[in-house]
């Protein structure tokens, strides 16, 4: 029985070291994945991606209480969760900007003349009969479409992150347990090894009793 437990800890060992390297390749090539496809849409941060060129856009378009972007990609490729996040940030502002820092839900339903926009379908602009609909409304649903999807491309990089971190801890934790049990099972075998040799030693003596 004691032996079942001793190997099985061996087992045991075995099986976190190969959950540790697995975890480590899968996050890595799902952090590689991530990086791959951001990259792969050639989107460039503009000129105003900055912390001061953005504040004063912000300012300029009479904005606030909204949230500025601190990070910076003006003139940098997106190629990565990180910089997707960034970009994403400054897509909000720059929507805001474009709505008068109007949320979707805040916006009015449909178009008018005087462009304030209205919800009564019969007050507002009309095309072919039916009602025009509010084109701010469209920039913001564009917009959270494209920055759910770079804020997304974050969330992926970070779940990668979390399992290659994940990964190392099971295979260091794998290689310390393994090292503890086979040194156990060394120490108990030297142990058994002695306790055999005392054994035969006596068993000797007593076949062979000095003369008296």
């Amino acid at each position: 029985m004691r032996s079942i437990f001793r190997y099985g800890g061996v087992a045991a060992s075995i099986v976190l070291i190969a959950l540790g390297i697995g975890a480590i390749v899968v996050g890595a090539n799902g952090r590689s994945e991530v990086n791959n496809d951001v990259k792969r849409e050639a989107i460039v941060g503009s000129a105003d991606m900055t912390p001061a060129a953005i504040a004063k856009e912000a300012k300029a378009a009479g904005l606030t209480n909204v949230d500025l972007p601190t990070c910076s990609v003006a003139g940098q490729p997106i190629d990565s969760g990180d910089r997707a996040k960034c970009f994403a940030s400054y897509m909000r502002v720059h929507a805001l900007e474009a709505t008068g820092g109007q949320t979707y839900s805040q916006m009015p339903r449909y178009a008018t003349a005087d462009g304030k926009g209205t919800n009564d379908a019969a007050a507002a602009l009309q095309r072919n009969g039916q009602p025009v609909d509010n084109p701010a409304r469209n920039i913001w649903v564009t917009e959270t479409a494209l920055s759910t999807a770079l804020n997304t491309s974050y969330f992926a990089q970070s779940v990668a992150l979390f399992s290659i971190i994940m990964g190392i801890a099971l295979l260091l934790t794998g290689i310390g347990f393994l090292l503890l049990t086979t040194g156990l099972l060394a120490a108990t075998g030297e142990k058994l090894h002695l306790h055999q040799q005392a054994k035969a030693k006596g068993a000797g003596t007593e076949a062979h009793p000095a003369a008296g």
